[in-house]
């Protein structure tokens, strides 16, 4: 690694969260701002820019900054790490660390505030803590938050102390249902998809979907059906309906954009709300002058709140407007969708009467 111009200052920070498990040794809360983005992508990928030491809690710590990600998986990403600097550690460095993109007024960006959860520092290999995946580059080069080749994050770093001689492990509860999935034991009730059968119980579907408890509870002539055939759905999206209502945890499956949108519509028939939120956010990332009018049908068909106001925020813009308006889908949007054309042009004077009460 490179010391590089990127600089890091002190800031006062956002407000602390209480804690009643451990005590606070110490807070620090750096701004980290990164001048010349477009000149650091020149930076080869898994390679990083880092910031000068800094120091918090007696140690010494920096930030590093990965323009092209830290590895193949994640090279359309940027990643943030934080590292311990010191050589020798002969105690446990306990901490936890919120990296927060900033707007133009140095406040969080919500989308784009991740914490850790509290880690040791001075485990044997533990020395970096970060998020590999924290932006889509593309998504910083279209939003607000990258304005004159300059972005900031924020990283707050919270070192604490054990206040007692032993720790209450994390909840588990997410591992032992999807074993319960996974082993099939114990389940009463299977699904053909497209050839594929998947086996699960009965309890745990109607506990978490409203949709299948209509359905699979519901009073039948000659008893309950053990069988049930699903055709307009693939394989791959109905697993990962599976994963996500036995753990309530982001399953694994294709990350493409059209994969994205038959897990939000799966999400959508059976009210599972949280993993349709899940599901529009990591849709807003693939939205361009291309896409966008196919995104706002989308939002609109399936009263995507989150994914509609992005798309009109990036609409914002006369540019992306003008292109998106050659694509094929619009004239479809005009006349097939009157309310959205209405909900479009609001959205265009508002950003534009901001934009001249701003100057």
């Amino acid at each position: 690694m490179t010391t590089t111009t990127i600089t890091s200052s002190v800031g006062a920070g956002p407000p602390p969260s209480r804690s009643t498990t451990t005590i606070t040794a110490e807070r620090t809360y750096h701004i980290i701002k990164i001048p010349g983005y477009s000149s650091t992508l020149k930076v080869g990928h898994g390679q990083a820019l880092r910031t000068s030491p800094f120091s918090a809690g007696g140690r010494t710590w920096y930030i590093s900054y990965y323009p092209n990600g830290g590895r193949e998986t994640n090279k359309h990403c940027i990643s943030f790490f934080i590292h311990l600097d010191d050589d020798t550690v002969n105690d446990d460095v306990m901490a936890q660390v919120t990296f927060s993109l900033l707007d133009q007024h140095r406040n969080p960006v919500r989308s784009h505030t991740i914490t850790t959860t509290l880690y040791n520092f001075s485990m044997p290999n533990s020395s970096a803590l970060g998020f590999e995946n924290f932006i889509r580059r593309d998504e910083l080069q279209r939003s607000e938050y990258l304005n004159d080749d300059c972005f900031a994050i924020a990283v707050r770093l919270v070192i604490t102390e054990e206040p007692s001689s032993f720790t209450v492990p994390p909840s588990n509860m997410h591992l032992d249902y999807g074993d319960l999935l996974s082993s099939k034991e114990g389940t009463d009730i299977e699904f053909v998809v497209r050839g594929e059968t998947f086996a699960a119980h009965r309890l745990v579907l109607a506990a978490r979907s409203l949709v299948f408890k209509a359905e699979l509870f519901r009073p039948m002539e000659g008893g309950t059906t053990d069988v049930i055939k699903i055709d307009n759905m693939d394989a791959q999206v109905f697993k990962a309906l599976l994963v996500f209502i036995y753990t309530d945890t982001w399953p694994e499956i294709d990350q493409d954009e059209t994969t994205m949108v038959q897990l939000l519509v799966a999400a959508n028939k059976y009210s599972l709300s949280r993993l349709k939120i899940m599901c529009e956010d990591r849709l807003c990332s693939y939205i361009d002058t291309s896409s966008v009018v196919t995104m706002l049908m989308l939002a609109d068909k399936y009263q995507c709140h989150g994914l509609k106001k992005v798309c009109f925020n990036f609409l914002a813009s006369s540019r992306a407007l003008s292109l998106a308006m050659k694509a094929n889908n619009f004239r479809c949007l005009i006349q097939g969708r009157p309310t959205i054309l209405k909900d479009l042009i609001y959205n265009i004077v508002t950003h534009q009467l901001e934009i001249k009460l701003s100057v």
